[in-house]
């Protein structure tokens, strides 16, 4: 969630310090500060608010220095304020930290009793007077650091600097993501590389329990147990601005805008000659899919609802059991493993703190495998797992995920594919499937294209409080993205339900105060969708109908948006799409803050 920078050079670090908290942005926060070390010990600037309040802090009492760390802090322990926002500090040294520390309340206890004062409400500030502590005993950063983190219960990414040591920066994560960026006289540290990308292109890749010591010259890794330890260096491949809006007013409308290419890149390499190249999961995915008898999937948020189409998916095509669950359900409770199950988790990131942990679960239970679908190479879920198959969405900034979910449900629309082939599923039926999947990023093209007749549909959005959507079998989750979307970014209630779940209770909401939002693609439930859809009509309710252009005069709804024809396995993400610029188009309507929602964050690395 939050942003860590951290750079050690010749040179003064404070502008590209403050530079890479604007490239993490996208990840949310409500506070920002910096540390160097200048030759009065530590100083800082700390703003609650934005980069940019904390740019105008720099510009009013401007720090300089050679060495020094960054953070964005997205609150967990005590409200956004000056007081509880990053760095701390604690004598000589200064720290910025991601993450949870548990057991933070005994840590505060026994560091009070020793005789040190606590300025913040935050979990953090303990970790700054235990690594001071530990100085003060005459320990070097590094082995302070080390001794430290062995206390800590958690997860945590940290950067630390101290005055006693000039110039040298010390890291360490657990369960949170941290990065070294390797340069030319100059070192750095940063929770994701694309606050680094106008730096540097080479990376190390921390594991967790690492310990690493910066300085302007050197890298060294330390393993959980103290150990020297070698990580290799890894070319990022993401340009420098990738990152930038370019023509667009947010960076979502560019994300949703970019979804034909992301999609395109997803699949290419993957089809050849007609069919879905195995090999694209790993040497051994052939035999490990002749193995699978059932399939569990668990995620977050976007991408649990990508799961639950893959569900329905793999049900129909591979004709083997699917469980698809919240990752943070999942890991609390004590699953029963069948014999046979391959375990997929989902995550844009790679570093989502609830799917990660069910991952690491889930390696000493009887699974077939493990596999990852992520957007994120070098991530830790990538590299817990045995088998991969990245998204190639690109960076997505916007914390509202578009082009990642889409291009989660293109990858998984391969697997299940594969999956199926190896169950024996009918070869025309397989052959359909392929030909969808290479249609998609014309499709999706021609979608976008209805971006204004969306735009106008918005403006009778844009006053109202609630909002219900309807859908039926994969357009179900389809539905339920739809309706997170909207409340992401434009604060509107939202709610999707399957549509023959109206009788059962959600009826009793309809009227002509609540919008009602139909995804209705021609497929076998079709007929089933328009009778539930007459329920809402009797009763005055405004109905909107995005629909396959085959069915579009068959339906009866107040408003019909008319979309490209398209099968069921090109059909969800068709249909996501208009969802995604309604949401977008409603909540610039209203004035909201659509690339970072209030109290949301990119990637969520705390439970």
């Amino acid at each position: 969630m939050c942003g860590i920078v951290g750079i050690s050079a010749q040179r003064d670090v404070v502008q590209n310090l403050i530079s890479g908290l604007k490239a993490l942005e996208y990840r949310g926060y409500d506070s920002a500060g910096i540390a160097v070390l200048t030759g009065h010990g530590v100083e800082r600037l700390r703003a609650k608010g934005k980069v940019r309040d904390l740019e105008a802090l720099q510009a009013v009492s401007p720090l300089s220095g050679t060495c020094g760390i960054a953070h964005t802090r997205w609150a967990t322990h005590g409200a956004p304020s000056t007081d509880n926002a990053h760095p701390h500090v604690s004598g000589a040294v200064s720290v910025v930290h991601n993450g949870i520390i548990e057991n933070h309340a005994a840590l505060r206890a026994e560091l009070q009793a020793l005789g040190y004062e606590f300025t913040s409400q935050t979990d953090t500030e303990v970790v700054a007077h235990l690594i001071e502590h530990a100085q003060r005993q005459g320990k070097p950063l590094r082995q302070a650091v080390q001794e430290t983190v062995a206390r800590l219960h958690g997860a945590y990414s940290l950067a630390v600097l101290s005055a006693r040591e000039p110039g040298t920066l010390v890291g360490a994560r657990l369960g949170s993501p941290l990065v070294v960026g390797l340069g030319e006289g100059e070192q750095y540290l940063a929770s994701d590389i694309h606050a680094l990308l106008p730096l540097t292109r080479r990376f190390l890749y921390l594991d967790d329990g690492d310990v690493v010591e910066l300085t302007r010259e050197a890298v060294q890794v330390f393993d959980a147990a103290g150990q020297p330890a070698q990580r290799a260096v890894k070319e990022s491949h993401f340009a420098a601005d990738a990152v930038e809006r370019g023509e667009y007013r947010h960076y979502m409308l560019k994300e949703i805008h970019e979804q034909p290419q992301a999609v395109a890149d997803t699949l290419e390499g993957r089809i050849a000659g007609g069919h879905v190249l195995t090999q694209m999961l790993g040497v051994d995915a052939e035999a490990l899919l002749a193995r699978t008898d059932s399939v569990q999937i668990v995620a977050c948020g976007t991408s649990y609802h990508a799961g639950l189409v893959a569900g329905y998916w793999i049900e129909s095509f591979a004709g083997v059991p699917c469980k698809v669950e919240i990752a943070s359900e999942y890991r609390y409770r004590n699953p029963v493993v069948r014999a046979g199950t391959l375990f997929l988790g989902i995550s844009q990131s790679g570093e989502t703190a609830d799917t990660l942990a069910a991952l690491k679960m889930a390696k000493g239970r009887d699974y077939v495998a493990r596999m990852a679908v992520c957007n994120v190479p070098e991530s830790s879920i990538v590299r817990e797992s045995e088998l991969v198959l990245m998204t190639r969405a690109g960076p997505e900034i916007g914390v509202a995920s578009t082009k990642a979910f889409t291009t989660q449900l293109v990858a998984l629309a391969l697997f299940a594919l594969e999956l199926a082939r190896a169950k024996g599923l009918d070869a025309a039926r397989y052959a359909d499937g392929v030909r969808q999947l290479e249609q998609l990023p014309g499709l999706i093209a021609q979608t976008l294209k209805l971006d204004g007749q969306i735009r106008a549909l918005a403006e009778n959005f844009a006053a109202k409080q609630h909002a219900l959507f309807l859908g039926r079998g994969t357009h179900w989750p389809v539905a339920m993205e739809g309706a997170l979307k909207l409340k992401e970014i434009s604060y509107i209630h939202a709610e999707a339900y399957a549509a023959g779940e109206l009788k059962h209770g959600p009826l009793a909401l309809v009227d002509k105060d609540m919008p009602v939002i139909a995804v209705a693609p021609n497929d076998h439930l079709i007929d089933k969708l328009k009778s539930n859809l007459e329920e809402v009509r009797a009763r005055g309710g405004e109905l909107y109908a995005f629909v396959d252009e085959t069915v579009a005069h068959g339906l009866d709804a107040d408003h019909v948006l008319t979309l490209p024809a398209c099968g069921e396995f090109a059909a969800p993400v068709v249909f996501t799409l208009p969802l995604q610029l309604l949401a977008y188009h409603v909540a610039v309507l209203r004035g909201t803050d659509v690339d970072q929602p209030r109290n949301l964050a990119k990637s969520v690395t705390v439970e």
